[in-house]
């Protein structure tokens, strides 16, 4: 890499940074290009990024951004990955991690807060933002079908009285 394209690859990396709203460091040492390919495919599969970045690079990019704990991290062989949804990535890389013991989750950043290995993986145990979504709506709903029954339960009754007298009528 040339001066520019380093200057244009920070410019955009600092662009990502002030989009987003999550950002994971991992340590990728000895990782091969099937597990790399394949770590990529389940994080945009998740609609996050995965990038490996020279750790200088990425400091530079992290300057002046809400992100700007995660420079610590950066020491080694280290990649990083971004989502809006935070909850989507820091379950790809903890699963990826689980299964794959070359893939080392280094810590985080959720916005301006600094997140560690745990608070990662605290996070990827919660549901995701359309199930949460999915369990609002069923929520909301359940009280509406409540009243509709209760609603219905009285003409239902009347009806089965009334059932009972036309019946005790015609037997007399």
């Amino acid at each position: 890499m040339d001066r520019t394209e380093k200057r244009e690859f920070v410019a955009s990396l600092a662009a990502v940074f002030a989009e987003t709203s999550m950002v994971i460091v991992t340590r990728n040492d000895g990782l091969t290009v099937a597990d790399v390919t394949e770590l990529r495919r389940r994080v945009r599969a998740a609609g996050a990024t995965h990038k490996v970045a020279k750790n200088r690079l990425a400091s530079l990019a992290l300057a002046g951004t809400q992100f700007e704990g995660i420079k610590p991290l950066l020491k080694g062989p280290t990649a990083l990955s971004w989502a809006d949804e935070p909850v989507a990535v820091a379950k790809v890389l903890v699963e990826f991690a689980k299964t794959n013991d070359k893939l080392v989750l280094l810590g985080g950043s959720l916005g301006a807060q600094t997140l560690n290995v745990e608070s990662i993986k605290a996070l990827a145990e919660l549901p995701s933002l359309d199930v949460l979504r999915a369990q609002l709506v069923g929520l909301i709903s359940t009280p509406a079908t409540r009243i509709a029954g209760v609603l219905q339960a009285p003409a239902g009754q009347l009806a089965r009285v009334f059932g009972a007298y036309a019946k005790t009528g015609e037997a007399a």
